[in-house]
């Protein structure tokens, strides 16, 4: 915050009344806009239809390309494939390699696809000296899919050490089979397990829905619709979803870092802050802290990171996100939970796919297309 001085060597009555003068001209003054950090995408590599990336060892960025390939971005350049699962997968719809992490310690990396059938599955490998071991692979958690889209497939660790997964509520259109609002179903939910605590994996015991019978015991979240980028402020430990509208509506919810989980987000009884078709808004619905309407170019939102880089002072502890169909890069100012303010940062990533946060907090932009973006100062 800036702050005025003023003298202090002047006689104490005076200084009273000009003190009261100038609070009271201050008060009447509109306050300064604040200026759009200004950024640039600097084209660091191409890769094969990139879908999704990751922090990787020795400050390396590990890049996800959708037919089932991953590859590692260092000071080198985009290196040879060190996975290929592209036997194990397939493009159609919006299948394909749809998210990668690793641990805190770098020791076991995940990936999450559908496999030729269509399942979602989330597998673990060891990794030693910053190399995967093949022969280390186990699946950890499996969940069939109905229909070709809103797969979700986004997977992170939370700031709590445990792994959280993006299922979307299993396709077609307008939630069919009510996945958004039924506990007794992973579609439709954000979930958090422990891949270390057991096998295949264990539960959190203070997961919010352990004891409820009526519920399936990995959810951490739910009401979503296609919850396709979600992430973890590394400043502040709380988490943003970008979810996915149905034709009128996107959206960004948000959680506080000490959340003890259980938010519903609403679909498919609402679609952001309006009811969809003739819903009734649950009880207990958490509102987005942002939604667009499609009246632009926008039709999917790409949910990013907060970021908290040093190379964009003015940029630091704002959320950058985009939209598939648009491409502006964009931001949201925040405080406790509340929108401040959005700005357009001038820049426009083509069909952005996905944001990747690195090892010292920089952001690289994915496009479909083939681009690998790092967003730098202008």
């Amino acid at each position: 915050m800036k702050v005025r001085t003023r003298s202090s060597a002047i006689i104490a009555t005076i200084c009273l009344v000009a003190s009261l003068a100038l609070t009271a001209a201050s008060a009447d003054e509109p306050a300064a806009p604040r200026q759009v950090p200004k950024v640039a995408l600097t084209k660091v590599t191409t890769a094969a239809n990139p879908s999704a990336g990751a922090a990787g060892p020795g400050g390396t960025v590990w890049i996800a390309e959708r037919a089932g390939t991953v590859r590692v971005l260092d000071g080198h350049g985009l290196g040879k494939p060190v996975l290929d699962i592209t036997k194990e997968t397939t493009t159609d719809g919006e299948r394909g390699l749809l998210g990668i992490a690793f641990d805190k310690k770098f020791a076991h990396f995940y990936i999450s696809y559908t496999n030729l059938e269509g399942t979602s599955t989330v597998d673990e490998f060891a990794v030693r000296h910053g190399r995967i071991r093949p022969d280390t692979r186990r699946t950890v958690l499996t969940q069939t899919q109905p229909y070709p889209n809103h797969n979700g497939g986004d997977i992170k660790f939370g700031p709590d050490g445990y792994l959280y997964i993006a299922l979307g509520d299993g396709g077609s259109g307008g939630d069919p089979h009510g996945n958004g609002q039924n506990l007794d179903t992973l579609l439709g939910k954000l979930l958090r397990i422990d891949p270390a605590g057991g096998k295949p994996y264990a539960i959190p015991k203070d997961n919010p829905f352990v004891d409820d019978p009526n519920a399936k015991d990995e959810i951490w979240a739910y009401g979503l619709r296609n919850p396709w980028r979600f992430s973890f402020d590394a400043g502040t430990g709380d988490l943003l979803i970008g979810d996915v509208g149905q034709s009128a509506w996107e959206e960004i919810d948000w959680a506080p870092a000490d959340s003890e989980g259980g938010e519903n987000y609403g679909w498919s009884q609402m679609e952001g802050n309006h009811p969809f078709r003739e819903g009734t808004e649950p009880a207990n619905h958490v509102p987005p802290v942002h939604e667009y309407d499609r009246t632009g170019l926008g039709c999917s939102v790409t949910g990013g990171y907060v970021y908290r880089g040093k190379a964009i002072p003015g940029l630091k502890g704002q959320y950058v996100f985009s939209d598939y169909c648009d491409g502006t890069i964009r931001a949201l100012r925040m405080e406790n939970g509340k929108v401040t303010g959005a700005s357009d940062l001038g820049v426009n990533g083509g069909e952005v796919i996905s944001f990747v946060q690195g090892g010292k907090g920089e952001l690289y932009v994915l496009d479909i297309g083939g681009s690998v973006f790092r967003i730098d100062p202008a």
